[in-house]
């Protein structure tokens, strides 16, 4: 198989592994494509779609055997986006069954850095005579699996902010009114990641102006989705007991995170709805940021640790997260609309100079309906762990 030939098939296992986005936390997501000798011809494609389910591998090899192409596999290549794990977790080794089907080539686009992997995936292959490429597609399968990746590094979920502006930089105008500032294809749009999100988090003071739901309503869940843990932060314990994220249908998903010594009203009505009140400690009187993730990010008080969240802030939360460099992402819509006089997303970040300013490593514009989209990042792929 060529170098170009596997770039194209790993672009198409790529495509693949986004499938699982929403669905598959807190493992990676991964895509597989098995190739015929000519390299062109594709005799199965999988993608993990579901935690608990079958890998990708398994679903490209079915999918192949499906086919008819059963005994043919020992003349196969296997394309995929992470190395094929090695152990035994809710399902086989994806190793194993390669060397089962004795699938002589594989092409990865990186290694897996979980503890349980980390290298023996290749290393089993390798020593069994499979020939293994890898580094094909690298940075981009790594973006892909940024949140796997991240937790995986520190122990704590890949912080998304999510803003939108005016072109003149307001998040609101000068009465507070703000709905809406982007257009119906952005909001289509923030829903769908909200559905890829393991968790939703605003502050007190967005969940006390808005009564916000935080779930998904512009685009369907995929099988495998489900709405968002919804966290709140609410040092002091002092939002109305009526919200809907502790009344609704879906408060089994509200998370409050307060102050060690809050006692909020609605904490035994949540708790009776399955919801959860987790209480962390405070720094320079406002809740530890940093603590907040550590929690979330161990599923101390979750079904699973939180692999990944989309912070929707006001300007008090958004200049919190980024003075204290916890932001990994930021995704910020600007509308074609001038505000003038209103408020804007950030304070002081205590930046003095124009070279010391906030620059992102990697970013893209697009356009989503009438407004821009600004994709940035803020950390290379090179610092996520291999």
């Amino acid at each position: 198989m060529t170098p170009e030939q596997q770039t194209r098939h790993m672009d198409r296992a790529l495509t693949l592994a986004a499938r699982g986005a929403g669905a598959v936390s807190p493992n990676p997501m991964v895509g597989a494509v098995l190739v015929a000798p000519d390299g062109e011809t594709v005799w199965g494609e999988g993608w993990h779609g579901r935690y608990g389910g079958p890998h990708a591998e398994v679903w490209a090899v079915r999918d192949a055997e499906r086919h008819g192409y059963a005994h043919r596999l020992a003349e196969a290549t296997m394309v995929v986006t992470l190395e094929p794990c090695s152990h035994t977790g809710k399902t086989p080794p994806c190793a194993d069954l390669i060397l089962d089907r004795k699938i002589p080539r594989v092409v990865i686009a990186h290694g897996d850095p979980f503890s349980e992997v980390a290298g023996r995936g290749i290393a089993r292959l390798r020593a069994a005579g499979v020939n293994v490429t890898v580094g094909v597609r690298e940075a981009d399968a790594r973006r892909l699996n940024e949140a796997f990746l991240t937790h995986v590094g520190t122990g704590r979920p890949l912080v998304t902010l999510k803003w939108a502006l005016t072109l003149d930089g307001q998040v609101a105008t000068s009465t507070g009114d703000s709905r809406w500032i982007t257009s119906p294809e952005a909001r289509a749009l923030v829903h769908r990641w909200r559905a890829e999100s393991d968790a939703v988090l605003v502050g007190a003071g967005t969940a006390a102006a808005d009564d916000p739901s935080l779930t998904v309503r512009d685009v369907p869940l995929r099988e495998g989705q489900q709405n968002p843990l919804r966290i709140v932060l609410d040092r002091t314990g002092r939002l109305s007991p009526t919200l809907r994220l502790f009344t609704d249908d879906h408060a089994d998903r509200t998370v409050a995170v307060t102050a060690e010594a809050a006692e909020p009203a609605y904490a035994e009505s949540l708790r009776q709805r399955g919801g959860t009140v987790v209480s962390v400690a405070e720094r320079d009187g406002h809740l530890d940021l940093g603590a907040v993730l550590d929690v979330l990010g161990r599923g101390d008080h979750t079904e699973r640790p939180v692999q990944s969240i989309l912070v929707e802030p006001g300007p008090g939360l958004a200049t919190a997260f980024l003075r204290e460099n916890l932001v990994d992402r930021l995704f910020a819509f600007v509308a074609p609309k001038l505000a003038g006089a209103g408020i804007g997303i950030a304070s002081d970040l205590g930046i003095a100079r124009m070279a010391d300013a906030l620059t992102f490593v990697d970013s893209t514009w697009e356009t989503v309906g009438p407004d821009a989209l600004l994709r940035g990042y803020l950390r290379p792929t090179t610092s996520l762990p291999s």
